[in-house]
């Protein structure tokens, strides 16, 4: 992608944006090289925490005065936290631009953590995780991670435990803050009809008076991935499962061809494999996918179903019928270019999206260091060979990599 413009300030903090004149909506937002994988194992759920409490206060605002900030101009303000990153982003008509980016820079960068705040949102978040709990398709993704990534920072829950959470203080956040905050590892991304000279010049009277965090903040490689099978009786009326294990990281060069395969099985298509071989053939459940979530160092492959306690036996047999289809049979070309026309549609939609293509700008630019484009992808993907896709099946998809989690109706 060639028509964005990359700003990089003194103190290391990457502005970059992108003008889009047919659009009246602004979309903004900072996004941190920070997530729960950062947490030590006394700090569980502290990133998660963070991000709610960045909207509890800061030193010239008190949540009020946050919350209505932007709505009262019929904007929306939000975030969110993953195992690598937090994302505190806004939408709102590019009139007010300059509102979001004083308001997002003053809440990510000078929150205060009151007290009193910290004591209601704990309840929130306990509340939180309740409510994923009563969520089973939910809760069996949070406990996957634990499952592939035992004792790992990368297992933890991005919620934490009930116990961490009821313990935090307000001197756990700013700590947390001054050991992972760096201004290097930080991006502001926009895109709106407005010109970048503008953005800049917020940027420059915004963010260039920050001080400079730098140097190194190193993360605990993923290693030692032992193959486990887990059966849980939960209080539920429909079995849950989960198949799956390590992949590719996010600079591995087999990254995009393994999201292409992954696409093939278990993508949003009703015409994915295993849609085709579980649902549409023998109507045994409603939802059915597969997904790759790469990370720094590791990845993470998964096929979730929910079924009938009884079905459950017949539906992880034809997953596994449809994992060893794609390891032992090569893609005929007609099937091939079929794959690929899908996904580099659905990479074109979502590309389509003002707000999703803001959050790719600065994700792809604290991923690998530049924005990777769209047509860039086209060609990777257009290079993929049928041998290539079944080389990589033979490596992940195979029953010695693939751990299995179930929850099961008592």
């Amino acid at each position: 992608m060639s028509d964005y413009d990359l700003y990089e300030l003194p103190n290391g903090i990457r502005v970059l944006h992108k003008q889009v004149l047919h659009t009246k909506i602004a979309h903004c937002g900072f996004l941190l090289d920070i997530g729960s994988r950062d947490e030590k194992p006394h700090q569980l759920g502290l990133a998660h925490f963070w991000e709610h409490m960045a909207f509890k206060g800061t030193h010239k605002r008190k949540s009020f005065h946050i919350l209505n900030r932007l709505e009262t101009v019929g904007g929306e303000l939000n975030a969110y936290t993953t195992k690598e990153k937090i994302c505190f982003y806004a939408s709102l008509l590019s009139t007010h631009f300059e509102r979001a980016f004083e308001l997002l820079t003053d809440l990510t960068f000078n929150s205060v953590f009151p007290e009193k705040e910290i004591e209601k949102e704990r309840g929130v978040i306990l509340e939180e995780m309740a409510m994923y709990q009563d969520a089973p398709e939910d809760a069996i993704i949070d406990d996957f991670d634990d499952v592939v990534f035992a004792r790992h920072t990368l297992g933890h829950n991005i919620l934490g435990t009930r116990e961490s959470v009821s313990g935090f203080q307000q001197a756990d956040f700013h700590q947390f803050l001054a050991d992972n905050v760096r201004t290097d590892r930080v991006v502001f991304s926009s895109v709106s009809n407005l010109p970048f000279k503008e953005v800049k010049r917020l940027a420059d009277k915004y963010l260039a008076p920050l001080p400079a965090r730098l140097g190194d903040r190193p993360r605990l490689a993923f290693s030692g991935y032992q193959r486990l099978d887990r059966l849980e009786h939960k209080p539920i009326t429909q079995a849950h499962c989960l198949i799956g294990g390590p992949a590719y990281a996010l600079h591995d060069e087999r990254r995009i061809p393994f999201f292409l395969l992954s696409n093939l099985l278990g993508g949003p298509g009703m015409n994915s494999r295993l849609n085709l071989a579980v649902r549409e053939k023998y109507g045994l459940v409603y939802t059915i996918d597969a997904t790759y979530s790469p990370y720094t160092d590791t990845g993470l492959f998964g096929i979730y179903f929910g079924t009938e306690k009884k079905q459950v036996n017949r539906t992880v047999t034809l997953v596994q019928k449809e994992l060893k289809r794609l390891r032992e049979q090569t893609l005929g070309t007609s099937q091939l270019h079929t794959s690929k026309e899908q996904l580099m549609g659905q990479l074109a939609m979502a590309e389509e999206s003002n707000g999703g293509l803001m959050q790719l700008l600065a994700k792809s630019t604290l991923d690998i260091g530049r924005v990777e484009g769209i047509n860039e992808i086209f060609e990777r993907v257009r290079r993929i060979t049928a041998p290539e896709l079944r080389e990589l099946a033979n490596e992940i998809l195979t029953d010695d990599n693939l751990s299995v989690l179930q929850y099961v109706p008592e």
